[in-house]
């Protein structure tokens, strides 16, 4: 077992005063059998009551509303995650696995990844999961990372068409290959050791179990991986969302410190 302690701080700063704010944020550690979260602490400024509970796939939430004028709001957790020696973060629900086999949001393929699948040569591999790590090594390969490029409303086809982007892209069009192949495929976001922001992968199902996969790291998600919640697409498990009453312009700033720690 591998203990990861994590940081999180999200603040938001707006030009002119926000009246009134109704918030949802989604960056608590998730329970599986991979990872296990003992205990988080949750601040916020300014000080207002906020709830906990789950969306509907069962990500955790912390969500409320801030009516007192402000003109910045700062989230903050942290805590520890023990992550679990397993191979797989959990068990396939059948009930479920139907909505991460179709195509979705900004995960539906046009000529080009159409293109690029009918091109692939599968083949000689008899299982899933072997077609799942060729495919991230091709991809990997096939797809360049640059920041700066693509936006959270970019869909897979047009990070695909411009031939580089970020972690969401590759989760993205990652995703959308592995559907074309008939394999149920779900976007993750999370947190990793060495990174001061947010991370996105993919799990796929292979053998009844949920396996993750980091297609921009070309490698499987193991113990320096924190998983916070999983959807069909991006939008599934933004982190924050929110409905204000003025503001004007506003800018945000995220950072984040995940290290791992000696057991005790």
């Amino acid at each position: 077992m591998v203990m990861l302690h994590f940081d999180y701080k999200m603040k938001i700063e707006y030009e002119e005063p926000v009246g009134r704010c109704y918030f949802t944020i989604k960056c608590m550690p998730r329970e599986d059998a991979r990872q296990h979260v003992p205990e988080t602490k949750i601040s916020i400024f300014p000080e207002t009551e906020y709830s906990l509970g789950e969306d509907s796939f069962g990500n955790k939430q912390i969500y409320g509303c801030e009516t007192e004028p402000h003109r910045q709001f700062i989230l903050h957790t942290v805590g520890d995650v023990e992550i679990l020696q397993t191979d797989y973060e959990e068990k396939n629900c059948e009930e479920i696995t139907g909505i991460y086999r179709m195509p979705h949001g900004k995960c539906v393929p046009d000529d080009g990844l159409l293109g690029y699948f009918k091109a692939q040569d599968f083949s000689k591999y008899m299982s899933r999961y072997e077609i799942c790590m060729e495919l991230m090594h091709r991809l990997h390969q096939d797809f360049k990372y640059t920041a700066g490029v693509t936006g959270i409303g970019t869909t897979a086809e047009e990070a695909w068409k411009l031939g580089e982007g970020v972690c969401q892209d590759y989760a993205h069009i990652y995703i959308t290959l592995l559907r074309l192949f008939g394999i149920p495929a779900r976007y993750v976001c999370g947190l990793i050791v060495g990174e001061g922001q947010s991370h996105a992968w993919v799990e796929a199902l292979c053998n009844n179990v949920w396996i993750g996969f980091d297609p921009t790291n070309d490698c499987l998600v193991l113990d320096h991986y924190i998983k916070l919640g999983h959807g069909r697409d991006a939008a599934d498990c933004a982190i924050n969302r929110g409905l204000m009453w003025n503001g004007g312009a506003q800018s945000q700033n995220i950072s984040v410190l995940v290290e791992k720690r000696e057991r005790k």
